[in-house]
């Protein structure tokens, strides 16, 4: 279990790196014109949410410098999956909501694991037996 939670978590973090840059790389002309009447700003501070939640994902876990703030990262990421599958039913881009509940619910897995039993000790303290 603990191999599938660090096999979701990057792929959620490949995954968010590129929807989020995308976001956020993009002129704003571009944007605006694929935006289907979302303020651009809106996007960009989703971007730049879904890029830093994807650091957030691997990087405190992997050196275990403040590994609390993984789940709080996939947390995020759930909260702002709920704001674009809302946002996407508003603009009738219903295809999309299969997408980013996909996306939520795999960051929500991320955030059950490393929460509760699947949770990262930062550096310096032992790691209780997992069984």
């Amino acid at each position: 279990m603990k191999l599938a939670v660090w096999i979701v978590s990057a792929l959620l973090a490949l995954a968010f790196i590129f929807i989020g840059g995308s976001k956020l790389v993009v002129s704003a002309a571009d944007l605006e014109s694929m935006a289907e009447g979302v303020p651009v700003v809106l996007l960009r501070i989703a971007g730049t949410a879904e890029v830093l939640g994807a650091l957030g994902l691997v990087l405190p876990a992997a050196s275990r410098i403040l590994p609390i703030l993984t789940p709080v990262a996939a947390t995020g990421l759930v909260l702002t999956m709920i704001g674009a599958s809302i946002t996407n039913v508003i603009i009738d881009e219903y295809a999309l909501v299969a997408q980013t509940v996909i996306l939520g619910a795999l960051a929500g897995f991320v955030a059950w694991a490393r929460f509760g039993r699947y949770a990262i000790q930062p550096r310096g303290t032992a790691e209780p037996a997992v069984t």
